[in-house]
This record gives structure tokens, C-alpha cells and sequence, in this order.
């Protein structure tokens, strides 16, 4: 994508970085599906959304932290829109099922936008609209919509967890099917990998 002509300083085609910080279950599904998309440059699963600073991850669980799991994505505007950012995350978990995400259940695994500027807010409700009035869930979306505060990176296990785990039960029955799914639906917005 390339930047627009005339664009404001300081606008997202202007930036060489932006942030968005997303939640949709588990944070180890996300992590995993958004380290394959083009424009993306790092990615880090961690907590926002609650009134506990710096919690932990027992913390978060026993569900009185009021955080959501969430990934923090660091991308590249040019190469990736928000908007499609979006549309990814729309794919990829139940938009449509309060506090929960398949067998996972509690307000941790929420459907969660944190928006980072009111461009960001804007376009999130534009894709939201899209998003329901395909009806691609049969439901209407529950996924709030709040501006970003504290974000707190979960612990170095929690890091890249899919990658360095691939043989445990939870990685193959729920994390595998999302990023294969991901992999089939954004064919030409995946990174190119080098061949060895």
C-alpha cells in the first residue's frame, strides 16, 4: 500500500509504525496468526483493558483484574491498513459470544478493541458495521470498543507461545485450526518466509 499523496504529517501513511492492541480470546491464538501477516513487526501478547497494574497471569484468570488477554501489534501502515488488521481479527475468533471463545470462558478472553487514536476508533466502527452487516456470524457483535490506557506485557512464556509449543494438546485442538484457517483466507497477506 502506498502512502497517499498530500497526507497530513504525522497521519498513519505518513508513520513508518502504528499500534493496535486487540483481544479475541486466548492471546496466544492471536500472536499467532498476526507473526504471519505481512506489515506486521512484532507482536506481544499482555493485559489491558482493567484497573490492576502490572497483573500476572494467575491474576488475570482469577478474573477480578478486569483485563482481557490481549496482543499489542506493532505494523507497518504502508504495508498493512488498520482496517485490515481488523479484518483479520474479525475472521479469526467469535465476535459474537460475551466472554468466552469456545471452551475458554471468563472476562479475560472478551472480544476487544483498544483504539490508539480516534482514526483508529473511526475506522474500527466502519469495519465493525461491515463486519455485521455481512452477517458473516449470524449475530450481532459484542466486541467493545475502548481507547487504549496501560498495556502490560504478559510473561516471556506467554511470548510466541504457538511457535515454541506445537506439540502441546491446547496448540494443536484450538490455536492450529485458527492460524491454518488464517493462512487460507489471507493466502497473499502472508509473510514471505526464506527458504532455508
Amino acid at each position: 500500500m502506498a502512502a497517499q499523496q498530500g497526507a497530513e504529517p504525522g497521519t498513519a501513511a505518513d508513520r513508518e509504525e502504528e499500534v493496535a492492541t486487540l483481544g479475541g480470546g486466548c492471546f496466544w491464538c492471536l500472536d499467532a496468526v498476526y507473526r504471519d501477516l505481512e506489515g506486521v513487526r512484532r507482536v506481544v501478547s499482555g493485559y489491558a483493558g482493567g484497573h490492576v497494574p502490572n497483573p500476572t497471569y494467575e491474576q488475570v484468570c482469577g478474573k477480578g483484574t478486569g483485563h482481557a488477554e490481549v496482543v499489542q501489534i506493532t505494523f507497518d501502515p504502508k504495508v498493512v491498513s488498520y482496517a485490515d488488521l481488523l479484518r483479520v481479527f474479525f475472521a479469526i475468533h467469535d465476535p459474537t459470544t460475551r466472554d468466552r471463545q469456545g471452551a475458554d470462558v471468563g472476562p479475560q478472553y472478551r472480544s476487544i478493541i483498544l483504539y490508539h487514536s480516534e482514526a483508529q476508533r473511526r475506522t474500527a466502527e466502519a469495519v465493525m458495521r461491515e463486519v455485521g452487516q455481512a452477517g458473516v456470524w449470524g449475530a450481532p457483535l459484542v466486541t467493545e470498543l475502548l481507547p487504549a490506557r496501560a498495556f502490560w506485557p504478559a510473561e516471556p512464556e506467554h511470548q510466541d507461545y504457538f511457535a515454541r509449543n506445537p506439540w502441546s494438546g491446547y496448540c494443536r485442538a484450538v490455536i492450529a485450526p485458527k492460524v491454518a484457517k488464517f493462512r487460507k483466507t489471507f493466502a497473499d497477506r502472508l509473510k514471505r518466509r526464506s527458504a532455508a
